[in-house]
């Protein structure tokens, strides 16, 4: 990449991962988590997608192209074939404290459960378990966070309950998170592929907004997107349907197609991305 491109690229990514780091940190995502996923991320698309005549990149290429060392990418590797590319273990003060609740024998009862505990006092209580997992989070801080969140609550005699093994400031269902992630890659691959490869290889890919609408006008707009978006795409399954490969098409393998919709309502972040 042109070194002049890089601001643009900088501006780009920054607005990109204002959804994605807003999501992350309403599930409890640190930002040292975030940043070792992106490092694995690093490692995996340059040794998957940067190799010469379709073979995984060697580590030194690797380290090149990402600025990584050649034994860190060895031990990032070595995550991505014992995780498949999940996330590392760290885990923030709340999560910590929560995965020792849920772990630790003195604070378990003789099924494995996690002891209701009253605040203050010796172990087992939650002040002796914050002792021994709450980080560097004040003690009152982290409490209320916990309640607040609904990752603990009181029992009908003032005991604290844990509800969870880990901490979701934004109860969100695994369903709208794993769509959240996919849908987004999506997007995101075919608008890098149309910026990066080929005309002949370009994908649809459009959008239609007006920051100039009335307001009065906006709830109108949403029945409108919803009827008439639901219509396209039930024309595009059906055409899906149609051309779907049966048993007896034993000459090809199978490929994906699709189209995805998505509602614009809202301004672009203010101020500058840079």
């Amino acid at each position: 990449m042109a070194i002049s491109q890089k601001p643009t690229v900088y501006r780009s990514c920054r607005l990109l991962l204002r959804p994605v780091v807003s999501l992350v940190m309403k599930c409890g995502m640190t930002w040292k988590e975030f940043a070792d996923l992106a490092k694995l991320a690093f490692v995996e698309v340059a040794t998957g997608e940067f190799g010469i005549r379709g073979r995984p990149t060697n580590v030194s290429r690797v380290s090149i192209l990402t600025g990584i060392s050649r034994k860190e990418i060895a031990r990032q590797r070595s995550l991505l074939a014992a995780t498949d590319g999940t996330s590392s273990a760290k885990t923030n003060d709340a999560t910590r404290l929560l995965s020792g609740w849920h772990q630790d024998s003195m604070y378990l009862d003789r099924k494995g459960a996690p002891l209701p505990l009253v605040e203050r006092g010796p172990a087992p209580s939650f002040e002796a378990l914050f002792q021994l997992y709450g980080g560097d989070t004040p003690f009152q801080t982290l409490l209320k966070e916990l309640k607040a969140a609904g990752s603990i609550t009181e029992d009908d005699v003032g005991k604290l309950v844990a509800m969870r093994r880990y901490h979701m400031p934004t109860p969100l269902s695994e369903e709208n998170i794993r769509l959240f992630g996919s849908n987004l890659f999506e997007h995101a691959r075919t608008l890098e592929r149309n910026i990066t490869g080929r005309a002949e290889h370009r994908r649809f890919e459009g959008a239609a907004a007006d920051d100039r609408v009335a307001p009065a006008d906006a709830e109108e707009f949403r029945r409108f997107l919803n009827e008439r978006g639901q219509q396209f795409l039930e024309e595009i399954d059906d055409w899906l349907a149609r051309h779907r490969a049966t048993a007896m098409d034993s000459d090809s393998v199978p490929i994906r197609l699709g189209v995805g919709l998505y509602a614009i309502d809202g301004q672009l972040p203010a101020g500058k991305q840079s």
